[in-house]
């Protein structure tokens, strides 16, 4: 989210001569030089230049919402070091003030309802989650009040709203013994019970959805999320023909998501020629779970006697950057109890990756990496 906004940002951004060295004299040049190093990858040095340019004048709000978008470029959703933990306060912190100075700045907004949903994607807590994806929707619905017709927030509404539900939905479809493929709709007092309570976020999710489709009625993923919703309420029926017709509707939009696909693919083969390649970042941040699926070697820990005898269990996590070869640069401890530390740090720095592409290039990554101890 926060490489696809600044993308758009530096833009309307002026860059130095590749030739020119010298430290800038002014912000604006820092600016420049902070902008150069964010499409090269170079995530810390283009905070620090950010950082001169605010100091240098903080009133430039678009200094401020860069340095904002830089801090929240390097923030790992789910690692709790203070570090991280301290990356995602100073991009909030940065993206208010530009907010007192500009209530309706889209970029602003739409950053802020995008920090606080990768907050809510790393909490284990229910309320926590629900609390902090509460959060997120009412940044979101800033955003529709200052930009009515931005598709992205009635979509993450209703993304958000589809999250809401479908935990509970899952739990009470385990709870009574019925298989994801086994048709609806569920039997009392389990189905008044849901009803009760997410009647009404399925409905507004449902509402956002079709909002985000009145803007652009080839939105292909409203479409697909709509699928869901429309699917999984089904099971919420009064009988099993509003159970059918329900999901004949869910079916209708598959439909309609795969034909809005195939057109977005065939425009694609009618548009005009790409532009040019943009620099490859050095860089790039990949969520510890995708990264986890291109692991071709993975050395298991040695169990530490003392850890053993004290009965202790648990996850050690580091913050990882891997080579463009795939072989581990670096790790940094994130959590974990004393006593598993250096085994899991051993066995870690052996894993080997598949190489990561950016657009046929390979690139190094900075990625989560677990490794769990378990007693039998």
């Amino acid at each position: 989210m926060a490489s696809r906004v600044f993308a758009v940002l530096v833009l309307c951004c002026v860059t130095l001569p590749a030739q020119e060295t010298a430290a800038p004299a002014d912000s604006r040049g820092w600016v420049n030089k902070g902008t150069q190093e964010f499409k090269a990858g170079q995530y810390r040095d283009a905070t620090e230049s950010f950082q001169h340019a605010v100091d240098l004048e903080p009133s430039n709000m678009l200094a401020r919402t860069y340095l904002a978008t830089a801090w929240m470029s390097q923030y790992i959703p789910g690692a709790e070091s203070p570090e991280n933990l301290e990356m995602a306060r100073k991009a909030q912190a940065e993206f208010e003030r530009v907010l007192q100075s500009n209530p309706n700045s889209v970029t602003a907004l739409s950053s802020m309802a995008s920090l606080m949903y990768q907050q809510a994607q790393s909490l284990t807590d229910e309320q926590k989650k629900f609390d902090k994806l509460d959060e997120s929707a009412a940044w979101y619905e800033k955003l529709i009040a200052a930009d009515p017709q931005n598709k992205e927030a009635f979509y993450s509404l209703g993304v958000i709203d589809w999250v809401k539900w479908y935990a509970a939905w899952m739990s009470t479809r385990a709870e009574l013994g019925m298989r994801p493929e086994q048709p609806g709709p569920l039997p009392d007092p389990a189905r008044q019970t849901l009803k009760a309570k997410y009647s009404s976020v399925i409905d507004h999710g449902v509402g956002s959805l079709e909002k985000a489709l009145q803007i652009d009625p080839q939105y292909s993923d409203a479409m697909a999320y709509l699928n869901l919703l429309i699917r999984e309420r089904a099971d919420l029926a009064d009988s099993p023909e509003q159970y059918r017709n329900q999901i004949a509707t869910a079916d209708d939009w598959v439909q309609k998501a795969l034909a809005a696909k195939g057109m977005q693919v065939g425009n694609q083969v009618e548009a005009p020629p790409p532009a040019p390649p943009q620099p490859v970042p050095q860089r790039i941040r990949v969520n510890g779970n995708v990264q986890a699926a291109n692991l071709i070697r993975k050395v298991e820990p040695v169990y530490p006697p003392l850890a053993r005898q004290a009965q202790i269990q648990g996850r050690v996590r580091f913050v990882a950057i891997i080579s463009r070869e795939g072989r581990i640069l670096s790790l940094q401890l994130v959590s974990g109890h004393p006593l598993l530390i250096e085994s899991a740090r051993a066995a870690a720095s052996q894993y080997e990756y598949r190489p990561t592409l950016l657009n046929g290039s390979p690139v190094e990554v900075l990625t989560a990496i677990d490794v769990d101890f378990k007693l039998p």
